[in-house]
């Protein structure tokens, strides 16, 4: 059965062209944990939260992935149904500053945070491997975003033709989450913060500028 499931989850991954990093990363792994678990048969089974989770995120019965056969369940929403679309995107260590920035190190940590598949589908298409969620610190965007806050980040491969919106940057290697805004004058965009009381960020190297990823979501704790 191990072999099978290895081959199967192979198909699947190559049918939606997905990558074994971010398929690890999506449930809380290591980078390389998928790659060794279908070519190299290390581990030998995947855990049942593993398998849940990609079975999840590719739309399709568990048992196809080693599981025991389950009775069809509706979505939650749906008359009499309890079932859940869930969708698990990691979480990364370090904060993106709203402040002063933070060194840019971006590594996967701790537990991912478990969405709703349809709406992840609808902020992101099928970008689904390259969304991150990421802790604000700092007050420069409020009132839009504020410190303490968890925003869901689409990494730059799907960010696509950039336009106005809010980002996380990495400026002179520092992290940091503003707002773009056109300079139609230059044809440029300028660096903006939500807060008044912060100007814009004009003294840098343009050089320096890296766009981490487009901001979709923000959620916050409710004192």
């Amino acid at each position: 059965m191990d072999v099978d499931v290895r081959a199967e989850l192979e198909g699947l991954i190559r049918l939606h062209g997905e990558d074994y990093a971010s398929l690890s990363r999506i449930i809380g792994r290591n980078p390389a944990y998928i790659q060794q678990f279908i070519k190299r048969g290390t581990p030998q089974r995947l855990s049942e939260d593993d398998r849940a989770r990609l079975a999840s995120y590719f739309r399709v019965p568990e048992e196809r992935l080693g599981g025991r056969a389950q009775p069809i369940a509706r979505h939650a929403g749906e008359k009499g149904g309890q079932g859940a679309d869930l969708l698990f995107v990691p979480r990364v260590e370090l904060s993106a500053s709203a402040g002063a920035g933070q060194v840019a190190d971006i590594e996967p940590h701790g537990p991912p945070l478990a969405f709703d598949g349809a709406m992840l589908r609808d902020l992101a298409g099928h970008g689904l491997t390259r969304l991150s969620v990421i802790r604000v610190t700092g007050d420069s965007m409020e009132p839009t975003l504020g410190d303490g806050d968890d925003i869901l980040v689409e990494r730059s491969e799907g960010v696509g033709e950039l336009r106005e919106g809010v980002y996380v940057l990495r400026v002179d290697d520092m992290l940091i989450v503003k707002r773009l805004v056109a300079d139609e004058p230059t044809g440029s965009f300028l660096i903006r913060s939500d807060n008044p009381r912060y100007p814009d960020l004009t003294d840098y190297d343009p050089s320096s500028l890296q766009v981490i990823g487009r901001v979709l979501w923000a959620g916050r704790r409710i004192a």
